[in-house]
């Protein structure tokens, strides 16, 4: 377990500087610590992971997340380390050329200020303009919760136990806040019926420009380049969840490989990747619904509080929902559970739509039959150029985990 400490706080609270523990440091956590130190909060951010995680899975910054950026004056930084990527490829079995989705269009058409880049950088930059202002426990998590009408007594699995005036989980679908809070993930988490697994991929990509996608029925697998570097998704449709452990490698592995089989493009080779790598992100897909975000003087940010993944802007609407809440927070510090439902209400008419179209966006991206491959492939010919980048770009990006 290590801190990093604040080198001084902005802003004034009055007599008192209020304090918040965040839980998570992927991308909700530091723009929420970032924008909570400017308005004269004190935050502090615990991760379970030992250091800043490093997944280099592409993710978009667009719409309201643009402006945050900006603000954050982090954008010059996102765009340095933004990917390349102006085509989306379709393959048949034998590795040819079906279909062609031109990503670029949609950018020069628009004028649009998006910026995909992996993850990891994201996080990085994020982190680096919040550290200064916030103090960070890496190595650690939140081992209980108990809140009174003052504050939320905190004990962790390693560190020394805590009183904070607030708590904001933004530690992703299987968030130990909403468990210690709310109650078992069971009673918000529900599964598609879709998984997601993606790992880096040895060696460069022989098309630094281009996403490769190959389907079979109900099975998706592709080729994402990324700064020089690949990264492999399987996107894939099975509705068992029986035991499924988010942290158990080696059973993910299992399953990933009972998924796929057949002697198709590169499939024998991704897969012999998936045998060797110790990198291996897997998952359900699925959607987080909660009557409310908030319980007194907790609070739930980003994925914890309304996943969209897979299909959704997930890294976006974290930021977005991060500048909305500690705008909320600072506007009525005497009110924190005002200020909650303040941020809820404007945060859920971002996020809803995003939710109620995963069943669409998953019949374009992984079709269930040969039928669909086959109609969807053929789609690509017709589609006007913009309209087609636009659901590529937004579909194939998030598809590597928002």
């Amino acid at each position: 377990m290590h801190r990093s400490h604040p080198a001084h706080r902005a802003g004034h609270l009055g007599a008192r500087t209020r304090t918040v523990l965040i839980s998570g440091a992927g991308v909700a956590g530091p723009t929420l610590a970032y924008w909570l130190a400017r308005h004269g909060y004190r935050p502090t951010v615990v991760e379970r992971s030992g250091s800043v995680r490093s997944s280099g899975n592409p993710v978009d910054v667009r719409g309201p997340a643009v402006e945050v950026a900006e603000r954050m004056h982090v954008m010059p930084r996102l765009r340095e380390v933004a990917t390349s990527v102006t085509d989306l490829v379709f393959l048949n079995p034998r590795g040819e050329r079906v279909g062609r989705v031109d990503v670029g269009v949609l950018r020069q058409a628009s004028g649009s200020r998006e910026v995909e880049l992996p993850r990891g950088d994201l996080a990085a930059a994020l982190y680096e303009a919040s550290r200064d202002s916030a103090e960070f426990v890496f190595g650690d998590s939140i081992a209980t919760l108990n809140q009174d009408a003052h504050g939320v007594n905190v004990t962790f699995e390693h560190g020394v136990s805590r009183r904070f005036d607030l708590v904001i989980g933004a530690d992703g679908l299987h968030s130990t806040v909403r468990r210690l809070a709310f109650g078992p993930e069971s009673d918000f988490v529900e599964p598609t019926g879709i998984w997601v697994a993606t790992m880096p991929m040895p060696g460069a990509p022989t098309r630094a420009h281009e996403i490769l996608m190959h389907n079979m029925p109900g099975r998706l697998t592709s080729i994402h380049p990324s700064r020089g570097k690949a990264l492999v998704a399987f996107i894939f449709r099975d509705a068992s969840t029986v035991s499924f452990d988010p942290r158990d490698t080696e059973q993910h592995k299992r399953k990933l490989l009972e998924a796929y089989d057949g002697d198709v493009w590169r499939l024998p080779e991704l897969l012999s990747y998936v045998r060797e790598t110790s990198e291996l992100y897997f998952d359900s897909v699925s959607r987080v619904r909660m009557t409310s975000w908030s319980r007194g003087r907790v609070a739930l940010l980003g994925d914890a509080a309304s996943c969209v993944s897979l299909f959704g802007e997930g890294s976006s609407l974290a930021m977005s929902g991060a500048f909305s809440l500690a705008n909320a927070l600072a506007d009525t510090p005497d009110d924190p559970i005002m200020a909650f439902r303040r941020y809820e209400a404007e945060h859920r008419r971002l996020v809803m739509p995003k939710q109620e179209g995963v069943a669409l966006a998953a019949a374009l991206l992984v079709p269930k039959t040969k039928e669909g491959i086959t109609l969807r492939n053929w789609a690509t010919h017709l589609w006007p150029a913009a309209a087609a980048a636009a659901w590529a770009k937004r579909r194939v990006s998030s598809a590597t985990v928002s």
